[in-house]
């Protein structure tokens, strides 16, 4: 593992241990050369399915950037990181579950959807504003209408 301080490829594990979850590994690090601490995160690499955009394309599932989406709606909401991160271990794990080898993005966007409804209702519509692209006002208030009905 390559020190983030000094970029020395070595280091030692100096300490070991399963997060909350159990679905990673937090390990604590020490460079072999300038001898600073650091933490890594390991979690086994799990072989996701395609996602269909709406365009056509197709690319490989990035966590990193459902995660981004998420956090982007949650802004000044109070969600935790450790709640967004459950929420995408919940997303993955149905994504490995399944079949597909391809998935649509917009069968994603859902699954987020219905996360963040029961997460933060705010978020909710924020992401649902972005993800449904409405083309005017009336659209965003029917969506508001089913949140205030449920």
């Amino acid at each position: 593992m390559k020190c983030p301080f000094c970029s020395f490829p070595d280091s030692k594990v100096v300490d070991s241990r399963p997060d909350k979850g159990g679905s990673t590994i937090r390990r604590r690090r020490e460079c072999e050369s300038c001898g600073k601490r650091f933490t890594t995160h390991e979690r086994v690499e799990e072989i996701l399915p395609l996602v269909l955009k709406k365009d056509g394309r197709r690319e490989p599932f990035d966590r990193m950037k459902v995660i981004a989406g998420i956090q982007k709606a949650c802004e000044k909401r109070p969600v935790s990181i450790e709640t967004i991160e459950r929420l995408v271990d919940r997303l993955e794990l149905r994504l490995q579950e399944g079949a597909e080898r391809e998935v649509p993005s917009t069968t994603i966007g859902e699954w987020v959807m219905n996360e963040l409804h029961a997460v933060d209702q705010v978020a909710y519509v924020r992401f649902a504003s972005v993800y449904r692209s409405f083309k005017d006002i009336n659209e965003f208030m029917a969506e508001l209408q089913d949140l205030l009905k449920k």
